[in-house]
């Protein structure tokens, strides 16, 4: 056996640990109080010492450095101060956080990237990294997701879908895949930017929400990981993951039933669903509820009316009003007639009083699964965001095709 012996490996560990964490403690304020955050999960103390410091250099990039505060053990976590998390987002409320940063930093190219730190710093869990790429990497790809679903624009279909033709071909064994020689990137900007293809595309909601992902992730992976970007590139030439098992080999959930997020508590670049808390309307295919991203500024994406957004109230407003606007159709499919759905919006917009009682009951967290009762709400519980992707700790694995 060589190498010290285990007496002096402990040795020099302690010896290490008493001149890094004092460091830490100057470089960000100690807290007792915080939870949530970020925190980095390295085992090597070294490991987390760098990323302290490389998040440090981020934060001082942002204005924020002052506002994070440490807590946890050997320089792992980090979090908002009690000051700013209440003058920022006051009970987890993060749908007002861009005015408010505004105030405090300006309007700059940075305050997108700003809103994602302070609200994951601010959040009610922990947000873990192996690495500070990691936390850069997950950053840039919320920006881009945020970037490429406010660009996206489609046809609502349930039982139908297309592409762009000269990009993709359709087999019922592998779904969409890629022509020869075609980029995966170009393909989807094709297929979700009208302003690149010149015409809609018909999606469902939850096709359109992986179209963005993996846009985003195209986008990104070159500048983190070439190797698993080409990977992506390879697997959509041969067979395309869609619906649960794109949930499990992109995605990652945070919250639970047991355990919900604060109803109004989003992180720009977060995928949700809005349900739909009305058992018969909720039969017409479609409109189960709605998938959709948090796109920061108190704004969610909204892919079916080109150039427009949804807030949360507008959101709710819309899915409550889908049970006034029901009918059964040639082929006894029961439908949703939208121009009915607007007509309502319009006609309660005009009584503050029913606006507010309508928020009141859809602005309640939803009821499990098959569940419909007076009680329950369109809230979601949990969030989504992408794996891990750098090389060495990237957690998003590729099946076999």
């Amino acid at each position: 056996m060589t190498g010290k012996p285990l007496g002096a490996q402990i040795l020099v560990f302690e010896s290490l640990r008493w001149i890094l964490v004092p460091v830490m403690d100057r470089a960000f304020p100690v807290s007792q109080s915080c939870k949530g955050g970020v925190r980095f999960v390295s085992q090597r103390l070294t490991d987390r010492l760098t990323d302290a410091r490389l998040l440090a250099d981020l934060l001082e990039s942002l204005g924020l450095r002052g506002h994070v505060h440490r807590y946890g053990e050997d320089a792992s976590a980090y979090a908002l101060g009690d000051g700013a998390s209440h003058a920022w987002m006051a009970g987890h409320d993060t749908l007002g956080l861009k005015q408010t940063l505004a105030l405090e930093f300006g309007e700059d190219a940075l305050s997108m990237r700003r809103q994602i730190l302070v609200s994951m710093l601010g959040g009610p869990v922990a947000f873990d990294f192996p690495s500070f790429a990691e936390l850069r990497a997950a950053v840039d790809i919320r920006e881009r997701i945020v970037h490429d679903a406010l660009k996206t624009a489609l046809a609502f279909k349930t039982a139908s879908a297309e592409r762009p033709e000269e990009c993709w071909v359709y087999d019922e064994s592998t779904g969409f895949t890629l022509r020869p020689d075609h980029s995966l990137e170009v393909a989807l900007r094709r297929a979700t930017q009208p302003d690149v293809s010149g015409r809609l595309y018909d999606f469902s909601c939850y096709r359109a929400s992986e179209y963005v992902i993996l846009l985003a992730l195209a986008e990104t992976l070159p500048l983190y990981n070439p190797a698993l970007s080409m990977q992506l590139q390879e697997q959509w030439e041969h067979k395309a993951i869609m619906s649960g098992q794109f949930h499990d080999v992109f995605m990652r959930e945070y919250g639970s039933q047991d355990a919900p997020l604060p109803p109004r508590y989003y992180v720009p670049g977060d995928r949700l669903w809005f349900r739909n808390p009305d058992e018969a309307s909720a039969d017409a295919t479609g409109y189960e509820g709605s998938w959709v991203f948090y796109l920061g500024d108190g704004l969610f994406s909204d892919f079916w009316r080109q150039g427009r957004t949804y807030t949360l109230e507008s959101k709710c407003l819309e899915i409550y009003h889908w049970r006034h606007a029901t009918y059964t159709d040639d082929a006894g499919e029961l439908q949703i007639n939208e121009v009915i759905v607007e007509a309502h919006i319009a006609q309660t917009m005009k009584d503050p009083a029913e606006v507010a009682r309508i928020q009141s009951l859809m602005q309640r967290y939803r009821e499990g699964r098959g569940i419909y009762t007076e009680a329950g709400g369109c809230i979601d519980t949990t969030r989504e965001y992408p794996r891990w992707v750098c090389p060495g700790t990237a957690d998003l694995v590729l099946p076999p095709y």
